[in-house]
């Protein structure tokens, strides 16, 4: 099979399937997606979208409400753009056939912890399925999008550019439906790759959140910050699943409380803000309540919403909770962390370009200094849609790499066969049923050390010994990547570890704590260190 391709989208959630609508007017695009299309972080988010269009709201308290939240890392003039930009975004959206939530004609607006305003759109606690479905549907019926499934990108093509200036030419692919490996060449490839929740074994994060997007553009000499900023979502439902069944954040805007389990609320003991504060607060809160009482979850009360309102407002919630034999209203929903958000990612400019030319990053997959050292609530659906647009807007325009991409001319076929992927063994030995044990229980134990060691609260020591442990078996797996045959979840593990090893070394050079990175041996955000971004290359 080949295709004719001028940009080349790695992803199908919000980020990959705004940018192609944008830039399928002029350019012919593929897309593809490592299962289905409609398999992504976009449909699994359920609180909804940032947008400062209510009556009482405007820019700077959106501005204002993001950098407190931030902790002092955001780039203010990122964050200005993307709340000034974020409502027209929004009736973007509802022009492809978003169908959020509306009351009396106006759009409903939901309240979320570190907001001072009512500014969240939504479609109940289903937001992300709903902008997916729209998506999609546009994407069907655009001539020139193409989208493929089941084919998982490995590693990108880099080529010499100017100068020898490293360019990205498109990405080495596997497509696991047919057991081979592909190339799949484009001047501009566009990474919507999500995040990499599943590096922890308690996660809100689908199993396709395996880190592909950062863990390829830091093989390819691209930079990543901030990857020590984890959000630990505070209201996973106990016991966690994976993923975890997440309880929206929005509950708390509609009067949820957090409580023990013995009935008496704990927040206000941590935060004059009770409930409603930033999650890195509440999740660090929840932790030293279950440290204390030696319990294994606390309970969220959501008594003073009426029933009626959860089965309309909070369908996924109520319907969640029903199919676990969960009342919510006799006893509350008891729950627990789960990580949820990376904060930090692939290092890019205001117009979405990382620092390999032909290269962009939007969505979770990219650090673009709107969130810092902690992202408010329903922010990144916003930022995805906004750097989504900015980015097409900069390809149109004609960016440099549709020229200094010329070793991989669109008019040159996309996809070429690259030898077979896959076998009965592994080339050394090896059986095939022994390998995806030996897989599964490294996974295993890589997700058990992440929480155990870097989780929501973290120490020096344990930092070390994270470290110690990790490189070992990167190393090792990567020995093994360069004579083995690949499989999807080999390509997983070896992106899981890169970025494991990433996030501690992140975590290990930050040495204060500053939003969503607490260090027992370092308690406090030091006036006397600047706020600077931690940023990691090869």
């Amino acid at each position: 099979m080949s295709y004719d391709a001028d940009v080349l989208v790695v992803g199908s959630g919000i980020a990959g399937l705004t940018f192609a609508l944008k830039v399928a007017r002029e350019r012919k695009v593929l897309i593809i997606t490592k299962k289905e299309r409609a398999a992504s972080n976009t449909n699994f988010a359920r609180g909804g979208l940032a947008a400062g269009m209510g009556p009482d709201d405007d820019p700077e308290l959106h501005l204002r409400d993001t950098l407190i939240a931030g902790a002092g890392l955001c780039r203010e003039e990122v964050v200005d753009l993307v709340v000034r930009e974020g409502p027209e975004r929004v009736r973007e959206l509802i022009d492809w056939g978003v169908r959020f939530h509306r009351e009396g004609g106006d759009l409903s607006l939901g309240m979320e912890g570190g907001h001072s305003r009512r500014r969240i759109v939504h479609a109940g606690d289903r937001t992300g399925r709903e902008i997916e479905r729209a998506l999609l549907s546009a994407v069907e019926a655009a001539a020139d999008i193409q989208v493929e499934e089941h084919l998982l990108a490995v590693d990108l093509l880099v080529g010499d550019g100017p100068g020898s200036a490293p360019v990205c030419q498109g990405v080495v692919a596997l497509d696991h439906r047919e057991g081979r490996k592909v190339s799949l060449r484009a001047p501009i490839t566009f990474l919507a790759t999500g995040g990499c929740g599943q590096v922890y074994c308690h996660t809100t994060n689908p199993a396709i959140a395996t880190g592909d997007g950062i863990a390829m553009a830091y093989r390819a000499g691209a930079r990543v910050a901030n990857l020590e900023f984890i959000q630990f979502h505070p209201t996973a439902l106990y016991p966690t699943e994976d993923p975890a069944f997440l309880l929206s954040e929005a509950l708390r805007g509609e009067g949820a409380v957090l409580r023990r389990t013995d009935g008496t609320a704990f927040m206000e003991d941590h935060d004059p803000r009770g409930s409603l504060a930033p999650r890195d607060v509440v999740a660090r809160a929840v932790h030293r309540e279950l440290q204390a009482t030696g319990g294994s979850h606390i309970v969220l009360d959501i008594s003073a919403i009426p029933r009626a309102t959860l089965r309309t407002r909070f369908p996924g919630t109520y319907e969640g909770c029903a199919a676990r034999g969960i009342d919510p209203y006799a006893e509350g929903i008891p729950v627990v962390p789960a990580a949820h958000y990376i904060c930090g990612g692939v290092v890019t400019d205001s117009l979405a370009r990382t620092t390999v030319d032909g290269l962009y990053a939007v969505g979770e997959v990219a650090s673009t200094g709107l969130h810092g050292a902690n992202r408010l609530a329903s922010n990144s659906l916003l930022e995805a849609v906004v750097f989504s647009h900015r980015a097409a807007r900069s390809v149109l325009a004609g960016d440099p790499g549709l020229e200094t991409g010329a070793s991989a001319s669109a008019s040159d076929p996309s996809v070429a066969d690259a030898g077979d992927a896959e076998g009965d063994g592994m080339g050394d030995g090896t059986t095939a049923r022994e390998e995806a044990h030996r897989i599964t229980a490294v996974r295993s134990r890589l997700r058990a050390l992440m929480w155990r060691r870097v989780g929501i609260v973290r120490s020096d020591e344990d930092l070390e010994r994270a470290a110690a442990e990790l490189e070992p078996l990167l190393a090792k797996e990567e020995a093994r990547w360069a004579v083995s045959r690949w499989s999807v979840e080999a390509v997983e593990l070896r992106n899981l570890l890169q970025t494991a090893v990433l996030i501690v070394e992140s975590a290990r050079r930050r040495k204060e704590s500053r939003g969503l990175h607490f260090n027992v041996d370092h308690p406090v955000t030091s006036d006397d260190i600047p706020a600077e971004d931690t940023v990691v290359s090869v």
